[in-house]
């Protein structure tokens, strides 16, 4: 990564310098009884020169574990750069936020509507604030999701491919998967990617859940990126890898073919080999047992915890074609 040293840097209007720390509000609108809501955005600048790098979780208002990940590199002052700046935003939709929903009160979809406008949408409104007066002197993003609709994702990180640079960022930030997918259009990693700022997607776990292994995951990534920065502080150490991750070209989910009480009998990331049994679908009376099958052989990397499916919901996500890189 380039960047250009800046003596100050600009963020919600406010020009912060070297070796200072800021607190600002994302204040975007108010609740509807006009109640103020201060969305934090917490910035720490070393007075020695480096990358700017942001921290984002929270576009979605039920995806709590990626807020949690935010909250304990906070807590814990790995915030706090040996050179550069990071800028922490916990919660973007703290609407959404405040009533465990993934959309925004206007029922939009925060990741759908990027880059925004300054008259739009509420969604949109917060999306274009964060573009125009977040993200101009940012070098680098960490962006955090979790999976949804009660199914677990496993740790991994989200690339457009033939992209060498986020390539290596993946590498050196060491979950287990990473997945190539196209940056969709209206994205918040769309409308970086035009401005040409590098943005890892982290996804691990499922909505309305704190998980201790995909929380630890997403820290020791972030402090694996700052420490190849040289921005972590000297109190912190960065885990080895312990093995490279896996780099997915193709996927596919496997589906319900009857509805009934569902139980899955592997664990995430386990490799399956095609027929291996993967879990059951059994009904209420004891009538009834389904053995769930592997269609294919590859790594589970997504399973679905709801304990009822219907006919036609996506049960596994395996991995169909891998990439050597």
């Amino acid at each position: 990564m380039t960047y250009e040293p800046k003596e100050n840097i600009t963020v919600l209007g406010e020009i912060i310098g070297p070796g200072e720390s800021a607190e600002l509000s994302f204040d975007v609108a108010k609740l509807h009884t006009t109640s103020t809501v201060d969305v934090p955005v917490i910035i720490e600048r070393s007075t020695n020169p480096g990358p700017v790098v942001l921290f984002t979780a929270g576009i979605h208002g039920d995806e709590v574990n990626g807020v949690e990940i935010i909250r304990q590199i906070i807590a814990k002052g790995i915030n706090k750069p040996k050179c550069g700046t990071i800028i922490c935003m916990p919660v973007i939709n703290v609407f959404g936020f405040i009533n465990l929903k993934r959309e925004f009160p206007d029922g939009r979809d925060l990741n759908r509507v990027f880059p925004g406008l300054r008259l739009g949408s509420l969604a949109s409104r917060v999306a274009y604030t964060l573009m125009t007066e977040v993200v101009p002197d940012v070098d680098f993003i960490m962006d955090f999701h979790t999976g949804g609709a009660g199914r677990f994702n496993s740790p991994q990180i989200r690339i457009a491919k033939h992209n060498p640079e986020l390539n290596e960022y993946a590498k050196i930030f060491g979950a287990p998967f990473v997945l190539y997918s196209k940056n969709l259009k209206r994205s918040f990693r769309h409308a970086c990617y035009k401005l040409k700022k590098p943005l890892l997607l982290f996804e691990g776990g499922k909505s309305f859940h704190i998980d201790n292994n995909i929380t630890k995951t997403g820290i020791n990534g972030a402090k694996r990126i700052l420490k190849h920065f040289d921005m972590l502080n000297n109190k912190f150490k960065a885990r080895t890898v312990e093995k490279p991750p896996v780099f997915i070209v193709g996927s596919r989910w496997q589906r319900a073919n009857f509805s009934g009480m569902f139980q899955a009998t592997v664990k995430i990331n386990t490799q399956v080999t095609k027929n291996q049994i993967l879990g059951h679908i059994t009904d209420p009376y004891g009538k009834f047992d389904h053995i769930v099958k592997s269609e294919i052989s590859g790594y589970i990397i997504n399973v679905n915890e709801a304990p009822i499916v219907y006919q036609g919901d996506a049960l596994f996500h395996i991995t169909s074609k891998l990439a050597k890189v």
